[in-house]
């Protein structure tokens, strides 16, 4: 993903200043971009910092020179950092406090007209929080530091930003056992020597940027270097810790992986925006693209689905995302683009059934967001929880896997190099693509976009019944509008289809998959309002059928398209927790579980809750306690396919006559938590085995879904 906590972040101090000045010179950065207009200047560079960090002692020492666009200039900066001194022309000038908002502090200072504003501030850094999970580091983090590994966050106010968006070149000294980078070009390096024991580099971003993200460590340095397509060079890099950098074809094949995906999205997209791509370990568990680099946890480089999909995402937000930069306030396209380009192009690939699944994964997740929880895809900004993430990636990739079924594969791939095209280097929202994909298409497609930006949520569609009207010959009928103008003689059957959904109401182009006997036929068919009737004509004589098997179109999937997953007491409202041991060990590693999985604090509850009420409950013990409640209480048993398993099982249970139920049985506390970690990682399985922390098994229950049979 790319690095939206941070720009969030910046949104919102943003909206802390808009009495200031720099406000009015963000808006207009913003719309230049917006407006197309390359910044002949760029070179002039609107942000130089001087950066001296050390990690062992948390020091940062910086002097920033700023091109203020206004005499009154307001910044912000992390409460860690102090300004020293501030001058202009020589010229010492007053810096004045200008309020505090949490961690972070406004400055303000009168700059003569046209002068450069040079800044000097120093400070110590918090140590960094290795403890934190996902989650607290998709919340967003100060600038850390520590010999293991610094992030100074674009957004955590470490620099003062001279406007919404700016170019930038950062000099970096760190001691000489550390290596530290920002995204950009490399422009010069010096390694240690006898007459400077220190690290420096220098990067240049020529572009207009959003923030910028510093990162040092104990890193082992390899690059490869080669030529682009269109004669720029392209440097690739791993920084690595020297454990992982010995691993035999480990940095090796993250470089050869990161050239095989630049050179796919090139061809497919346009030319790679930059010179330069790094794949940098992270000592927290991060998984961000950032221009020119990806900054990667540590404990995951060595997984293989990795270099197999995490890092073709990452490498891909340098075309969207910081290739093209997103409009947040009306919208964060990037996240669904990218995962339909990568994550979900890479199961396409694979298979029609692993492709299948990730979408059965998007709808299910949607399903699993609390009624009301749901928000536009016009406000996503960021993936702060799974709700939002649900919609962000779930649903946006989706939005593009419809539209490609209504364009074609070779229109629609034509709209996205228009894109590319149109808006590299600028500011671009939703409409946007709309306007691309309508330019190539020859389309209309304002109610497309709108109806699945716009609207919370998605549609409620229902196959309400089907009958067989004429058995037998006759000319064939069908509606245009609602079966795509197709006519055929026929001396098989006509079947009447009865549609509806629910609010809010959507225009769906719906596939209905129709058996006989010996015959399997497709059809789209288009419904507009609350319910409608559709009459097709058939071949043969259909028996039964299938409202979109294949999950297609973005909407709330019938129960028995549904099978119970985690993310659903993950997500839930008001959660109850029953601990089936009375043991303090057992109680205090169940809570600590339950606290960990839940994004709301759940309500401690005794074993009534197990047959009362809606809200789902989760049920933690030892083995045999959890096997005992469950007897007691008429609940299905432990299946007999996790039956003496691993250390812990979990696994989910849909009932229809109780509230939701998920069960974590664990041989004692020590096995309950190991499992803090990785849990909460698994929301969209039904089942899973651990050993100790490690999952040696996982599933999810089979939903095949509803079968509408075809009266005569």
């Amino acid at each position: 993903m790319a690095v939206q906590v941070a720009r969030t972040l910046w949104l919102l101090v943003l909206g802390w200043l808009l009495v200031a000045p720099l406000a009015a010179s963000a808006a207009t950065g913003t719309a230049a971009l917006r407006d197309g207009l390359r910044d002949s200047e760029a070179d002039a560079f609107e942000l130089r910092l001087d950066v001296r960090l050390d990690p062992a002692a948390r020091v940062l020492v910086v002097r920033a020179e700023v091109q203020p666009a206004e005499r009154d200039f307001r910044f912000v900066l992390h409460e860690s950092l102090t300004p020293r001194a501030a001058s202009a022309a020589g010229r010492p000038l007053k810096l004045q406090p200008a309020g505090q908002r949490g961690s972070l502090r406004g400055w303000r200072v009168q700059v003569p007209d046209g002068a450069p504003l040079s800044i000097e501030y120093s400070g110590t850094l918090a140590v960094l929080e290795r403890g934190r999970d996902h989650r607290g580091v998709l919340q967003g983090m100060p600038p850390m530091a520590a010999p293991e590994g610094s992030f100074l966050p674009a957004g955590s106010a470490w620099y003062p930003r001279p406007a919404a968006l700016f170019s930038y070149r950062v000099e970096l000294s760190v001691p000489g056992e550390q290596r530290a980078l920002v995204a950009g070009r490399l422009v010069e390096e010096a390694l240690p020597s006898a007459a400077d024991p220190h690290y420096r580099a220098v990067f240049e971003f020529d572009q207009r940027s959003d923030g910028i993200d510093l990162m040092a460590g104990p890193w082992a340095v390899r690059e490869h270097k080669h030529v682009q397509a269109d004669g720029r060079p392209l440097r690739l890099r791993t920084y690595f810790p020297h454990a992982l950098d010995t691993e035999t074809g480990l940095a090796e094949g993250y470089l050869a992986d990161s050239l095989r995906y630049i050179e796919h999205y090139s061809e497919r997209i346009g030319a790679y925006p930059f010179t330069e791509f790094s794949v940098v370990a992270s000592p927290l568990p991060t998984g961000f693209g950032m221009p020119t680099l990806t900054y990667i946890g540590e404990q995951v480089l060595r997984l293989p689905f990795i270099r197999a999909t995490s890092l073709g995402h990452e490498v891909l937000h340098n075309w969207w995302g910081n290739g093209v930069l997103v409009d947040y306030m009306r919208g964060n396209w990037s996240e669904g683009l990218t995962t339909f380009m990568a994550d979900y192009a890479y199961k396409e690939a694979e298979s029609a059934e692993a492709a299948r699944e990730m979408r059965l994964g998007w709808l299910r997740d949607f399903a699993a967001v609390p009624a009301g929880g749901h928000q536009p895809l016009a406000a996503f900004r960021s993936r702060t929880h799974a709700a939002a993430a649900a919609v962000g990636y779930g649903k946006a990739a989706m939005v593009f896997v419809m539209l490609r079924d209504r364009l074609g594969e070779e229109v629609f791939e034509r709209g996205i190099r228009l894109f590319w095209a149109q808006q590299r280097f600028r500011i671009a929202g939703w409409a946007e693509l709309q306007a691309a994909f309508e330019q190539v298409s020859g389309e209309n497609l304002e109610g497309f976009f709108r109806q699945w930006v716009a609207l919370p949520g998605g549609p409620q569609v229902r196959v309400v019944a089907a009958s067989i009207v004429d058995a037998g010959g006759g000319q064939a009928r069908v509606d245009d509008d609602l079966a795509g103008g197709r006519s055929q003689d026929t001396s098989g059957a006509r079947v009447r289809i009865s549609l509806a959904q629910d609010e809010p109401l959507h225009t769906l182009d719906l596939p209905l998959v129709v058996h006989g006997e010996s015959a399997r036929e497709m059809r789209w068919v288009r419904l507009e309002a609350a319910s409608a009737d559709v009459e097709l004509d058939f071949d043969f004589e259909p028996v039964q059928l299938h409202l979109d098997p294949e999950l297609r179109v973005w909407r709330l999937p019938e129960a028995e398209q549904l099978p119970p997953i985690l993310r659903q007491w993950v997500l839930a409202r008001s959660p109850h927790l029953v601990i089936a041991d009375a043991q303090a060990d057992m109680v205090q590693a169940a809570s600590a579980l339950a606290q960990r999985i839940f994004e709301r604090s759940p309500k401690a509850s005794g074993v009534e809750a197990l047959t009362r009420g809606r809200e789902p409950v989760l049920l933690v013990g030892s083995h045999d306690a959890i096997d005992a409640v469950l007897a007691d209480h008429g609940l299905p048993a432990r299946p007999e396919a996790l039956r003496g398993r691993g250390t812990a099982q979990v696994w989910t249970l849909a009932r229809g006559d109780g509230p939701p139920l998920a069960v974590v049985s664990a041989q004692d506390s020590a096995a309950l938590e190991a499992l803090l970690r990785p849990l909460p990682h698994y929301g969209g399985q039904s089942w899973l085995v651990f050993e100790g922390s490690r999952v040696v098994a996982r599933g999810v229950w089979d939903a095949p879904g509803r079968a509408v049979a075809v009266g005569r």
